[in-house]
This record gives C-alpha cells, structure tokens and sequence, in this order.
C-alpha cells in the first residue's frame, strides 16, 4: 500500500475480543500482535521536533482475559509515563471513525486474515439452502430475501418476480420457489463461467491462502474481465469486491482476501465506523480521485463486523457521465452515483422460506 489519505492523527485502533469468542491460540496470534504493536509505537511518536519536553512513554496493549486475541474495532491503548502511572492517552479519548495507516491497516487485515483462517464452517448438504437478505439503499432501494439451494437445483425469493404471460393474480408477497435439473456437470461441460454455490465453494476451497497464488488462480478461472487501461490494483479490488458478495466463503479463501486487500495500492482499514444500515463495522476502502477505466470515481469502501469479519455491505461510487446535449434528463445527480448495499442476514437452512 502507498500512503494516500496518512492520518494526521495517533492510531486508534484496538480493543480486546471476548473471550469466548472463537479464534485462534495466543501462540499463532503472536506475531500478529507484534505486528500491531510496532504499527502503533512507530505512529505514536510526535510528529514534529518542535515539542515541549515530557516524560518518555511506552505503550501497554490492555486484554481482558489472558487468552483475549487482540482487534481493531475500538480504543484499548493505555500509556504508562516513567513512574509507572497509567494515564489515558489520545488514541483512547478519541471517537469517532479512524483511517489507519498503511503500516496499521496491513496488520490489521493480516490479524483479520489469522482470525478467520481458523473458524471452520461444514459445507451444507446437497439439499439445504443458503438463505440472504438483502438490501439496496437510495431513493428506489428495496429489500429482498433469496433462497438458493446448495446444489443448484433451486430457488426461491421474497418478494416475488412474476414469470412470462397474465400476472393478473400474481401476489408478490407469497414465496416464489422454482426447481430445476442439476446443471452443475452440463456448466462444467460447456464450459460455462455459471457455477452453483457449491461448484463456487469448492473452487475456493482449493485456493491457497497466499494472496499473489490466490489472486492469479481465481483471474484464471474466475475472472470478471478485463478492461483496457485498468491497473492491477484496481482490477483486484473490482475481483474481490465480486467475491465477497458470496454468502459462504471457506475460511483460507477468507484469509487470502483479507491478505489480497493489504496488498492493493492506496486500501486503507477504517476503525470507529457503521456500515450503512447503522450496525458497528470495520471498513476497508480505496479512494480514486480520477475516473477508473471500469467506471468508478471517490471513495470505494467494504465493511465488515468488527468481531467475526463476516462480509456487511459496500458503497462503490461511479464517475459523473455528461449526458448527450438532446438527452439533458439522463444527467445523474450526485447521490445517483452512488450504490450502497447491505447484507442484513444470511445462513444455511433446510427448506425455502425458513430463516436461520
């Protein structure tokens, strides 16, 4: 990463998990830790010469419980001045959201990275279904609820969308579910870019967990496209955007996404936020201050849960488009140039129509 959009001011960037949360063992975490800690004492020092003299500091990273991983969805960062005395620093009194460094943010998404590489999620059976709500914000927003089931051979959505011919007594609001014939071996065949979740499952499976394998294996076989002037930062930050909107990712593919976005030019972690439905997040966002080959212009973010790092939403802004002289009414408005949505909830079920 570059140092595109520095904080001016300390980091604020750690509070401990619970502690019966599930993560991996204080040994594994380690150099994580170390990672984080030498981020934060290089970003604590004053930033110019010209300062009153003060007693030397160190920090002290406070957990809650001895086996407690360390996060960075708050303010844990307690200073000791040389006669042992706690006192409360910057980084702790400050609120609000924080944009950490290049330095701070590649820790940070490499303790991501750690932390979900070890929480292991069963595939589901054949004929269960992965269940997401979604919602899309903006004056013509809306939310829906999918139904997809785990070998490709159904569907179901809330509201519903009418088929082809009379939609005289369509209702809406009555589960639409449809089957169909297995299609995973004729895609394959085909050779088809359609995969059913599971056949997308088990391709990320097979994935190592070290993002520059990761990244060139899922451009050969996964790929978006390419398009004519793009950089290879902005070609990886549209593939995993892509990538997150799938419900169920197996934890190395997690890992090497989180590993992947520490890696692209200009990404920063973003502490102290909500995603855009109110709920606390963790942001990771890139800002193009110039229209991008694909079409996008200003900030570029992705949110996550602070705790379990589950994918929560995005907002990708696009660049303004002038509109031919005779067609002036297609002229967006800058709030159309945004598209924002959330993940409001998801999971495996048995049947259509359930919720976890």
């Amino acid at each position: 990463m570059n140092e595109l959009d520095e904080p001016n001011d300390e980091l604020s960037a750690v509070r401990a998990l619970r502690a019966d949360a599930p993560l991996p063992d204080s040994d594994r975490l380690a150099p994580h830790r170390a990672l984080l800690s030498e981020a934060f004492q290089k970003e604590a020092r004053p930033s110019t010469a010209a300062t009153a003299p003060r007693p030397r500091r160190r920090l002290v990273l406070i957990a809650v419980a001895a086996t407690a991983a360390l996060a960075v969805t708050g303010g844990l960062i307690a200073v000791r001045s040389d006669d042992g005395t706690p006192t409360a620093s910057t980084a702790e009194r400050r609120t609000g959201p924080q944009v950490l460094s290049a330095q701070a943010s590649a820790a940070t998404l490499e303790l991501a990275a750690a932390t979900v590489e070890k929480i292991g999620t069963p595939e589901p059976g054949p004929k269960q279904w992965v269940y997401e709500k979604d919602t899309v914000l903006g004056e013509n927003g809306s939310t829906s609820e999918q139904w997809t089931r785990w070998d490709g051979t159904g569907e179901a959505r809330l509201p519903g969308i009418p088929g082809t011919g009379s939609i005289k007594d369509f209702d809406p609001n009555k589960l639409q579910v449809w089957y169909g014939p297995n299609q995973e071996e004729k895609w394959k065949e085909e050779g088809y870019d359609d995969r059913s979740q599971r056949q997308f499952y088990r391709f990320l499976k097979t994935l190592p967990s070290d993002p520059d394998r990761m990244m060139k294996a899922i451009r050969e076989e996964h790929a978006i496209g390419d398009i004519e002037g793009e950089t290879a930062a902005q070609r990886d930050w549209r593939e995993i955007d892509v990538l997150y909107r799938s419900v169920l990712i197996p934890p190395n593919a997690q890992a090497g996404l989180f590993r992947a976005l520490a890696k692209i030019d200009g990404a920063r972690v973003e502490t102290g936020v909500k995603d855009p439905i109110g709920r606390p997040a963790i942001g990771v966002k890139v800002y193009y201050g110039e229209p991008t080959p694909s079409g996008h212009q200003g900030k570029q973010e992705i949110y996550f849960d602070p705790e379990t790092y589950a994918y929560l939403g995005e907002i990708s802004t696009a660049a303004p488009m002038e509109a031919p002289p005779f067609e002036e009414d297609l002229t967006m408005a800058p709030e159309d140039l945004v598209m924002t949505s959330v993940r409001n909830a998801w999971g495996v079920v048995d049947k259509p129509g359930e919720r976890p």
